[in-house]
Order: C-alpha cells, then structure tokens, then sequence
C-alpha cells in the first residue's frame, strides 16, 4: 500500500485532532474491520504560542479522562482551577465549581505538545509535518478522498489520500466553506480578546478564574496559567482602538484590582498585545447535507465566544462521542453508514454542547452590557448569584461542562430574568458614580407604572438574548 493512503486522514494536530488520532487509535473497532491506519497533517508541529485554550474546565478533565489522555495534564506546570471571582466596581463574588470539582489552566502550548506526545503513541498513528492546501474530491461522485499538501521542507505538492477525512484546523479553517456548502451561516465577530502574561500577579481568590466587569467596555478575564505567570485577556469590541495599549492603560487598567496594576504595565512594556477575534459559529449537522467523506470537528466546525472557557470542552467531549461511534462502523467508507453516525452525534453531543455555546453568549451579553435593560439583568444575576445554594451551584454546573442540561440552563435564565425584574422593584436604584447621592432610594409606589413598562423590556431583552441562541443550537439545518 502506498505510503500516503490512511483509513483516517485529520488536518490539524491541535486539541480535537490529537486527541481523536489517540482515541480511533485505542478504541475497539468492530470485528469486521482490521485496526484503523490514521495520518495526521499539521502545518508545524514546533509548540505553538497562542493567548487563548488555556483555561479546561472540570468537565473536560473528565472528557481527556474517558480519552486516556488525563496524563497530558502532568508535568506542564499545570494549575488547579476550583471555580470564578467574578468582580464589578471592586466587590467580589465567588463561584466556586460544586463538589470540590477542578479544572485546569496552563500554557497552550505545552498542553498541546504533551496531546500530540500522546497521540503519538497510539497505534497506527503517523504525523506529518505538511500544510494541506485543499481537498481532493472523486471526479465522478465529487467525494472528498483525501488532501492535497506539502511537507516542511519542500515545494512539491502530495496527495494523501483516505477513506475519511477529519477537518480540525481551527477557527481559522481553510476547507470550512468547501465542507458545508453555500448558503450556511458564517461565524460572526463581536470583538477580540487581547492578551498579554502578567508575572507574579495576585488575583482576588487564589486559583480561581476571575472575570472583572470594566464600566463602559468588554469585560477582562484573568487566570493564573503557570508558577509565575497569570493570563489576563481583555475584551476588545468592534472597532478596535487605533492604539490598544493607551486604550488599556487609560480605560481599562483603573478599573482593574490593583494588584495587577503593576504586573499589568511591566507586561506591556516587555512584550507586544497579541489579539484573537472572539467568534460565534453555531454547528449545523454533517452528512446527508454536507460534502462526503469529509467531516469538521472542533472550532473548525463549531465555536462559542471564549469568556466561559468551555471550547476546549466541547471540543474533547465531541471526541468522546464521535470515536465510540466511528469505532463501531463497518465502513468507514461507507458515507450513508457514516451519515448515519453523524446524526447521532450531532443530537448526541446536544446536551453539553448546547448548553456551553448558549450560556458563553449570553453571559458575555449580560456581562459586557452596554444596554440600561441588559444592566438591569446583569444586576439581577449577581443579586442571584449572592443568594448561594442552588443559584450559584446550577449555573456553575452548567458552565463547568458537569450538568450537561438545557432545560436546567433555561429554568436557571429564566429564574434571572424574573428575579432581576424583583430587584428592580425592591432593591435600592443604583447611582451613578457622577451623583452627589451616596445610596439610591428604593422605588416608591408612584415610580411603579413606569417600572412595570421597564420591567416588560426587561423580560423582552432576556428574550432577545436566550430565543436566538436556542435557536441557533436546536434548528436542524
């Protein structure tokens, strides 16, 4: 057989690809069918550099567990995560992931160095070092049949050819329009999360992941990713300032606590503001309407914007699924077979992909809220947030990946929406930082005919959020 045919071809040794090269590697194949030959095409296998999947939550601890691949986390400096601080106008709430779970946060690199090690040892696993610059389909039936690259080091174009090819090259994605048509909806860009590394900075609660709301901007987020070293990302919305670094250091940086004031300015003087667009794409399903022989995974495929940390998440628990159902095909090259399988994936990974897509979007609206009605709410989902037990730990569950449950994320958006209406009724107004007012009064009984309008707007808002979102995960095509 020719060096370059694979049962399995997957572009992009990142996340989603090293970790399906290990798992079709280790998993039971069906008696029929002898062990799978998987080649994996990445552009550069050197550790790469980027400010963003750094952050795993518990439920992808326990994704990377079912794979086999827990032990990526040892020995790359890695650091515990036991839930969020969330901060606005220097008052700190803490939400703390339920049952002593724990995530992890490191390097990027480092993590993805120690999955393709990993990788690596599968049987029948062979990385090559080579960019894929398109897709080579069946003149006859236009089926994809494997890739057209280059290796590093040379100029001549190969083909690799295999029975199924998997496209995980990221947001990115070169072969994204060819996989899925014309006519599907595109990814869409809010704003970009610009990073640097602080040294020795100290955080408000120790190894937790802190989201600090910035009055008038994005929020910034920071989690400690090493030893010495804390990653802090600030959202940037469109369009972005012709000098970022006199846009943080004079908006940004004053609202931040000031612990990481000095780490802050040390890491801009020493190193350049790197930027990553934060990017919403909602995941249609693959087979009957997509091109065949082909399949997207990972960010390639499907992305939520990265304020939860939850991509890397789906990313592994869509591994899980996917690989326990190739696994069980007779063929893999039989594309109505696979089809198939694809279905039941895309419903199948429903439950926890859904529920971390939708809340990332909707707490980054409530979050970066320029909008008096999405204030209100935000105000309303911290006031929610401090009455602890099930208000803290639901939502919390959610967004770790643990309770894989949509209804659950609903009754929980739900619960916020009305509760924020209560507190506007009953809780003292909020005053401007401008006012000569101390505190805000509470509503009296002539203020409530406009408050009940308000509150109508309030509650259309939510829905404003939430409805578009369902939709986009729950429509079939």
């Amino acid at each position: 057989m020719d060096d370059n045919h694979y049962d399995v071809l997957i572009v992009g040794a990142g996340i989603a690809g090293s970790a399906l090269a290990y798992a079709l590697s280790t998993s039971n194949p069906s008696s029929s069918r002898a062990p799978l030959r998987i080649g994996v095409l990445e552009r550069s296998l050197a550790e790469p550099d980027r400010i963003v999947g750094e952050l795993l939550q518990p439920g992808g601890v326990a994704a990377l567990t079912t794979l086999g691949m827990r032990a990526c986390l040892d020995g790359i400096d890695a650091v515990p995560v036991h839930g969020y601080c969330v901060v606005e106008a220097g008052v700190p709430v803490h939400i703390p992931y339920p049952n002593a779970a724990e995530g992890r946060s490191f390097h990027h690199g480092r993590f993805i160095q120690a999955l393709r090690a990993k990788a690596r040892t599968g049987k029948g696993v062979e990385m090559v070092e080579a960019t894929a610059s398109g897709l080579v389909e069946c003149a006859v039936t236009g089926r994809v049949i494997g890739v057209k690259a280059t290796r590093k080091g040379s100029e001549e174009k190969e083909c690799f050819w295999a029975g199924l090819v998997v496209v995980a090259d990221g947001c990115f994605s070169n072969f994204r329009g060819a996989v899925l048509g014309p006519g599907v909806a595109r990814s869409t860009t809010k704003s970009h999360f610009v990073g640097a590394v602080l040294e020795d900075a100290v955080l408000p609660i120790d190894k937790h992941g802190t989201v600090v709301l910035v009055k008038g901007f994005g929020p910034v987020l920071l989690y400690q990713i090493a030893a010495r070293d804390t990653r802090i990302l600030i959202d940037v919305k469109m369009p972005l300032p012709a000098d970022l670094k006199q846009h943080i250091l004079t908006n940004i940086l004053p609202q931040l606590p000031a612990a990481v004031h000095l780490p802050l300015k040390n890491a801009m003087d020493k190193e350049r503001l790197r930027k990553m667009p934060n990017s919403f794409l909602p995941p249609v399903e693959q087979g009957a309407h997509t091109k065949e022989g082909v399949i997207l995974l990972g960010d390639a495929w499907n992305m939520r914007h990265p304020l939860t940390g939850g991509g890397m998440t789906v990313a592994l628990s869509d591994v899980v699924l996917l690989s326990a159902l190739l696994s069980g095909a007779k063929d893999l090259g039989d594309w109505h077979e696979v089809s198939e399988l694809l279905h039941t994936w895309h419903w199948k990974r429903k439950p926890l992909s859904s529920t971390i897509n939708i809340l990332s979007v909707a707490l980054y609206d409530l979050f970066g809220a320029d909008d008096e009605y999405l204030a209100v709410l935000r105000r309303g989902c911290f006031k929610y947030f401090e009455r602890g037990g099930d208000c803290v730990e639901g939502p919390v569950s959610l967004l770790s990946g643990l309770a894989p449950a949509p209804l659950m994320l609903f009754r929980h958006f739900c619960a916020v929406a009305f509760y924020s209406i209560w507190v506007m009724f009953t809780h003292a107004t909020p005053v401007p930082s401008s006012s000569p007012k101390a505190v805000g009064a509470v509503p009296g009984l002539d203020e409530y005919p406009a408050l009940l309008v308000k509150a109508l707007r309030v509650f259309w808002t939510a829905c404003i959020v939430f409805g578009p979102l369902l939709w986009s995960e729950l429509r079939w095509w």
